[in-house]
């Protein structure tokens, strides 16, 4: 038996969480020794209890490894722990990292860029609206949206996200064969080709109160920063805001009405410091030094880590349409570009969104140089 297969079986024992593996790890050295190890060392360990030993000496009684490898197979996923490189860093940092990920689909380098989306189940046209636009932003600009494939808000991060023909991840509160909700079946599958379905959580496990918490901490250990979009006091997003804060990660959020019940979590967050979000460029402002500030690579002295952005046919006509180092009025741009109004104007908010132009007062375009 390998790390990886001993983890996953101690994954599925009752009692042994991240933080007694930990302990026990310190303890014996590796994951297999510990599940050959008697009752009585294992009682040696700080944080093992009676029953949690028991549970781990008698492991083989109640946990059907070779069932749960053959399952991860079948499935098609696979399982990361925290040693492998696609295990996402930023999650490493937390004082109770999971001991294993299920993966469907592809974690990758670029996913440290990410920035989790949240917000109620139930929610208004305005969250879904300002949720699609925001992660739709985010993403078209290789920023990394992750949520938990929830209802509301959670779903209409992932729409977003993919619509931008950008990477989302979502985060369940399952095992990861199990679709819940369950309309979400075709949206968790556009999930997995084009970022990840993940949990900590073995196969067949359904959901409960405890588990959502559980999640949430992924959620927002895994990512450079929160932003809830719609929120009433009482709902889970806020546990996700607090795993942020605790975490020390940026927290955003998006005011709403003030008579509506559903915006006053995120008016609450505000009052307590968090950052008030109306658009993309809000988030981007706070990590500017992941972002090259022009769409040539960053040079050795940048710490920029995305890769250049491509420019549509467009966007580049419009692109060289405005005048370096000079303000171009919008006619001037059209005339330029050959291109219809209209087009011009989508063109001009795709630079803007890859800070590639800005606007200044009077409709005029500025290259950023």
């Amino acid at each position: 038996m390998d790390s990886r297969e001993a983890l996953v079986a101690l994954n599925m024992i009752e009692g042994v969480g991240p933080v007694r593996a930990r302990s026990l790890i310190d303890f014996f050295g590796d994951a297999p020794k510990i599940l050959s190890a008697s009752k009585s060392d294992l009682l040696r360990v700080r944080n093992i209890g009676e029953d949690t030993a028991e549970n781990i000496a008698n492991w083989e009684k109640s946990v059907d490894l070779a069932g749960e490898l053959k399952r991860i197979a079948d499935y098609g996923c696979h399982v990361l722990i925290s040693t492998d490189e696609n295990y996402p860093a930023s999650l490493r940092e937390i004082y109770d990292p999971p001991l294993v990920l299920y993966v469907k689909g592809e974690l990758t380098t670029r996913d440290k860029n990410g920035i989790a989306m949240v917000g109620s189940r139930l929610t208004t046209p305005y969250g879904i609206e300002t949720a699609r636009k925001l992660a739709y932003q985010l993403a078209y600009l290789g920023v990394t949206v992750v949520s938990g494939g929830a209802r509301g808000i959670d779903t209409a991060a992932h729409q977003g996200a993919l619509s931008a023909k950008g990477r989302t991840i979502a985060v369940l509160g399952t095992g990861i064969n199990l679709v819940w909700p369950p309309e979400n079946a075709e949206l968790y599958a556009r999930i997995a080709a084009n970022g990840a379905v993940i949990t900590q959580f073995p196969f067949n496990r359904p959901a409960d109160k405890q588990m959502f918490p559980i999640r949430n901490r992924i959620v927002a250990g895994m990512t450079l920063g929160t932003l809830v979009v719609e929120a009433n006091l009482s709902s889970g997003a806020l546990i996700t805001a607090n795993f942020a804060i605790e975490y020390g990660r940026q927290v955003f959020a998006v005011p709403g009405r003030i008579d509506s019940p559903r915006s006053k979590g995120c008016h609450e967050l505000i009052k307590k410091g968090a950052k008030l979000c109306e658009g993309a460029e809000d988030v981007l402002s706070e990590f500017e030094y992941l972002f090259p500030a022009s769409n040539k690579p960053p040079s050795a002295g940048e710490t920029g880590v995305l890769p250049a952005l491509e420019l549509s046919a467009n966007e580049q006509k419009v692109y060289d349409a405005v005048t370096a180092g000079e303000e171009s009025t919008i006619d001037e741009v059209i005339r330029a570009a050959g291109l219809p109004s209209s087009t011009v104007s989508v063109a001009l908010l795709g630079l803007e969104m890859k800070r590639l132009v800005r606007q200044l007062p009077g409709k005029l375009f500025v290259r950023n140089q």
